[in-house]
């Protein structure tokens, strides 16, 4: 494992398209370091919580309760029938005095509130811990919670990642290490997402032999309060809390219109009509979505008459993505 390149001195202001849509991860040291929810942490565990909670909007926030022997980690019951953690709408303050009542556990219990509106549950804290990201509007949440354990994931948007509170690392790996990271099931899954069922603090290389070559690819970005981190779109990252007490804020962007829906959706499409298919013709599949969606150069279909592309013309515009979605859910009616 290699360490994520760092930079020193990034401020809000210098968030440049080179910096924002990397093609690697970056750490950007200190970006936030001036927010007063990373002044107010660095006081202690008393001062963050409460200016979490003179931010709050006082909505019940929904967090999850694991054993102690979970050591932190998030993941599926025994026989993936479930989760091992119990989730439940709560008041911020009770999610805290949780948390404060396992400070000084050797092994705690897991506690943790995971992607949470800014905007809907904490307004004042957007208000107070924000820069501008050029040419973007992006979601923010916020997560919190003791030393929790995210199994490695993908999330299609970028991530701007600002480590507000407590100490978090982060490992990372690039989109084509995915069938190194043993994905779980698609439609069941702790945060929605798809996860890697390896456990990266006892990885089983009997059960998951190739996860050996997803670490030689892997990066390691470990954050201090106040750092940063830009996580690119698809890049699979597996997340550790450090301390008895973390807080994260994460800015979540895509940079294509949202009218062009979610390639997820595109994948269940296609395990619904090929993936069952003889190889044959899955093969002959495989060469039409090169044509038609992977060739490196999609704006090449001038042969065609221009009037006649339709839904071929590139990029695709925003009344050729309704037309697509129309006759979609017509034939998925059937």
């Amino acid at each position: 494992m290699q360490p994520v390149q760092q930079l020193e001195g990034i401020k809000g202001a210098d968030l440049t398209d080179d910096i924002l849509y990397s093609e690697q991860p970056i750490v950007l040291k200190g970006l936030a370091s001036h927010w007063p929810i990373t002044e107010a942490g660095k006081q202690g565990f008393n001062s963050a919580c409460e200016y979490l909670m003179s931010t709050c909007s006082g909505e019940p926030v929904i967090a999850s309760y694991g054993a102690p022997e979970n050591n932190g980690r998030v993941f599926y019951n025994q026989d993936f029938s479930g989760f091992n953690y119990q989730a439940a709408k709560l008041p911020l303050a009770q999610v805290l005095q949780t948390l404060a009542k396992h400070l000084g556990d050797e092994t705690p219990p897991t506690v943790y509130m995971g992607s949470t509106d800014a905007r809907r549950w904490f307004p004042k804290l957007m208000e107070d811990n924000q820069f501008q990201i050029p040419n973007v509007n992006p979601l923010t949440s916020v997560w919190l919670g003791n030393q929790t354990r995210i199994a490695a994931h993908f999330d299609f948007p970028t991530n701007l990642a600002c480590n507000v509170v407590g100490r978090r690392r982060f490992t990372l790996f690039p989109p084509e290490q995915i069938e190194n990271l043993y994905p779980g099931p698609l439609e069941f899954a702790p945060g929605g997402q798809a996860i890697s069922l390896v456990d990266f603090n006892e990885p089983d290389y009997v059960q998951f032999p190739k996860f050996k070559q997803a670490l030689e690819q892997a990066m390691v970005a470990e954050l201090e309060p106040g750092d940063a981190l830009v996580v690119p779109s698809m890049w699979w990252h597996h997340v550790e809390g450090l301390d008895p007490f973390n807080v994260l804020i994460t800015h979540w962007w895509r940079d294509t219109p949202h009218y062009m829906g979610k390639p997820d959706h595109a994948l269940h499409a296609a395990i619904l009509a090929l993936r069952s298919l003889p190889k044959e013709q899955r093969q002959a599949w495989k060469a039409i979505f090169e044509h038609y969606i992977f060739n490196d150069e999609l704006d090449t279909q001038d042969y065609i008459p221009e009037p006649a592309r339709d839904i071929l013309s590139y990029p695709l515009n925003e009344n050729s993505a309704r037309k697509i979605r129309a006759d979609l859910l017509n034939k998925l009616k059937r």
